[in-house]
């Protein structure tokens, strides 16, 4: 047997789950998991299925049954093949917490995908990366090479079949024109503190202001830089006995667990960006 899912997306009217149900039962399909959303603003329709096939059904014959529906309801679909383990490159300047906790979730078998390389603009994480056997790549970033090292990403990303990139803590802006490029396959993760205490020793910032909520947000990268379509965030409360170092490991914590379901929900196809937003089928 073998696992896809399909994610659709149309404007909102009767009969389309009965309709992508039908087709898919006729091939002999299991639906394993089915959520669903209606939009009643703009009246769009969303939806998430996983299913099991014959391990003889390919996925053109999955999409030539459907695509009479795909027609007569115009919809927006993505068919996936769970098969499939996904490549994603990790990149990471000098704080490792959410790197590490990503190789440990890929380890323990909680997300499934691999590491197709570790990028760099330090070379802190190289043991790691020989650890893991996994291809490093020391890139240091000027404002002289900027251009140049996001070149040798986009051919690295080319090189590998990378389908996602994970800034994890990587301390560089990446430009628009990157940006635009790998739409939708970059995500990153930050304090949920911005616009305040932008730059350096954030949390140490709060503290001295005595801030009562300490977070995290994980988001597709755009041009707009921090303002992306969020898939995931946390939060904790914190009070005036913590130490500005206590702050500090609260928030490595919540950045690492955030950054991962956030991973997760995209290697599983969990996610539908509409706009500057997304629709997030968690498990």
């Amino acid at each position: 047997m073998k696992s896809f899912v399909l994610t659709l997306s149309c404007e909102d009217r009767p009969g389309i789950v009965a309709a992508i149900t039908t087709e898919l039962a006729d091939l002999g399909a299991n639906i394993a998991e089915s959520d669903q959303f209606w939009d009643r603003v703009t009246n769009r329709f969303f939806m998430r299925i996983e299913f099991i096939v014959p391990v003889e059904t390919t996925r053109d014959a999955i999409a030539n049954a459907i695509s009479p529906v795909v027609n007569r309801f115009d919809l927006k679909t993505e068919l996936t093949d769970l098969s499939r383990r996904k490549k994603m490159i990790i990149m990471v300047s000098k704080f490792d917490h959410a790197l590490l906790h990503l190789l440990y979730q890929i380890r323990v078998g909680w997300m499934d995908a691999e590491v197709v390389a570790i990028v760099s603009n330090h070379e802190d994480s190289a043991r790691t990366a020989t650890h893991e056997g996994i291809p490093f790549h020391y890139w240091p970033v000027t404002k002289a090479n900027k251009a140049e090292q996001e070149e040798k990403l986009l051919a690295l990303v080319k090189e590998t079949g990378a389908d996602l990139v994970v800034l994890a803590r990587y301390m560089q802006i990446l430009s628009d024109t990157l940006s635009k490029r790998l739409f939708g396959k970059v995500i990153n993760i930050h304090h949920s503190f911005l616009p305040s205490f932008k730059g350096a020793r954030p949390y140490h910032q709060a503290h001295e202001r005595g801030v009562k909520m300490i977070g995290a947000t994980a988001h597709y990268v755009t041009a707009d830089l921090d303002e992306g379509p969020i898939i995931e965030q946390d939060a904790e409360r914190v009070n005036h006995s913590l130490s500005a170092n206590d702050f500090a490991a609260r928030g490595r914590d919540i950045e690492a667990r955030v950054l991962a379901r956030a991973v997760k929900c995209h290697l599983e196809n969990r996610v539908i960006i509409v706009g500057n937003k997304t629709i997030v089928f968690n498990r």
